[in-house]
């Protein structure tokens, strides 16, 4: 007879991860073996039991984002018909989540179709942090836990930057300013925003401060790094305002292509 037990399990795509979860929760990790035919079809064997079991699967869209997103679908699937009591999809970074609207012709809502792609697999609960945008809770008909990182980023403004007193919180972009207003409430601190003109995804032409950051120390709070491009630029901004000194602080640090360079 079944325990009702919890199991997690683990996919590639950030195992260092899924060891502290499950450590924390003083558990192993389930046995799960994913490996790839010669064709790079993904193969998935769940290695134990997990009937009438609650099953946590950890796969953050991070890294070689298209195969992490089919290692955990074929997961959830295994796990569904080997009669698990509840699947709950871990997700840390959701993927495809800065394709959530229609904002130009004939683009597509990506988030909505992974979405649906998780309920149709066998997904019963979702557990993701920091979605890019709210309303991907709203693609789901199944419960949606969106998770924040802003109390470690208080304790980590608190504890880890000189004279953030005098600082000013900055929004890189008007999507983030609900995210950066809210950290400056909780800060009593003023805030200002970067308006930016894209030329295409990952590639921002101009950028113009509203707001003032002079003699004052800036720091940048955003949901995701990827390449670094607007980060980057936001501080040259700052710094050309007469900004004193730049922090950056992202909850999902993704840093591709050129961005460790």
């Amino acid at each position: 007879m079944s325990s009702n037990s919890i199991r997690i399990l683990a996919g590639n795509s950030h195992p260092a991860l899924a060891k502290l979860i499950a450590k924390r929760l003083g558990t192993d990790l389930a046995n799960v073996t994913v490996s790839k035919y010669s064709n790079q079809e993904t193969a998935v064997t769940i290695g134990e039991s997990v009937r009438d079991e609650d099953v946590y699967i950890i796969q953050s869209g991070c890294g070689e984002i298209n195969d992490h997103l089919m290692e955990l679908l074929i997961m959830i699937n295994a796990c569904k018909t080997a009669s698990a009591r509840r699947i709950t999809a871990v997700l840390p970074c959701f993927p495809y989540a800065r394709q959530d609207k229609k904002d130009k012709s004939r683009a597509p809502i990506s988030a909505k179709l992974v979405a649906n792609m998780l309920t149709v697999a066998g997904a019963d609960h979702v557990i993701t942090m920091d979605l890019h945008a709210s309303q991907i809770q709203g693609f789901f008909d199944r419960p949606v836990d969106n998770l924040y990182g802003e109390p470690s980023v208080l304790r980590y403004i608190r504890e880890n930057i000189p004279d953030w007193k005098n600082a000013i919180i900055v929004s890189p972009d008007a999507g983030g300013a609900k995210r950066a207003t809210s950290i400056a409430d909780h800060l009593d601190l003023d805030f200002a925003l970067i308006h930016k003109e894209r030329k295409k995804a990952n590639e921002v032409s101009r950028m113009v401060l509203v707001g003032d950051v002079k003699d004052k120390v800036a720091i940048l709070v955003d949901d995701m790094a990827d390449t670094c491009g607007t980060l980057g630029l936001a501080a040259k901004t700052l710094m050309e305002n007469g900004a004193t000194a730049v922090y950056a602080i992202v909850i999902h640090g993704v840093l591709s292509g050129k961005a460790l360079d």
